[in-house]
């Protein structure tokens, strides 16, 4: 019993009370219809565990799909740039079949190769790198050298002893270039 304000014994509502008022607004089951509402969950249960499985494959599938295609582009991302080289190889080897040739003839066929490797070059982006008196950029530059040339301004480059290649943007190899100090150094 409890006390309300007023001093007086309210009576407490017993636990089987409600519970019975609970069970009495739900819709009255029998034994049949509860393994049949089972039944249909577990299979409802089951189908989805196999979607969920297949899926599940489904996506290991892809994923090896896609490591082995990407295992295939680095395999053969230079194919089409060896094939071009080839018609280059070519030439050199069709150079080094000559028996009696003049100095003038082998300049011609090195000139000829060396045309057909830049067309190999500019096809596939390979630009030259080639920085005479333009102002030394360390991140295009090697300076191997630099000498005092109150002419030229101060970090410029002066000569270049090897060509520099970039891929699109990307240094390759950078241009070895000598650099002058200028005036002021």
């Amino acid at each position: 019993m409890e006390h309300n304000v007023h001093g007086t014994e309210t009576p407490t509502p017993d636990a089987g009370t409600a519970a019975a008022e609970v069970a009495s607004s739900l819709p009255a089951l029998n034994l049949d219809e509860a393994v049949a509402a089972l039944s249909a969950a577990e299979s409802q249960l089951r189908e989805k565990e196999e979607a969920w499985l297949r899926a599940k494959a489904e996506t290991e599938n892809v994923r090896k799909r896609a490591s082995l295609d990407l295992s295939q582009a680095r395999k053969f991302a230079l194919e089409s740039f060896a094939s071009e080289l080839l018609a280059v190889m070519d030439s050199l080897e069709a150079a080094l079949q000559v028996k009696e040739a003049t100095v003038e003839n082998y300049r011609d066929g090195v000139s000829l190769t060396a045309r057909q490797l830049a067309s190999v070059f500019e096809k596939f982006n390979i630009n030259t790198i080639h920085p005479e008196k333009e102002k030394f950029d360390p991140n295009k530059h090697q300076a191997i050298a630099s000498v005092e040339d109150p002419n030229v301004p101060h970090n410029s480059v002066v000569a270049v002893m090897q060509k520099g290649y970039a891929l699109h943007e990307r240094v390759l190899r950078p241009a070895l270039v000598t650099v002058s100090k200028g005036k002021d150094a």
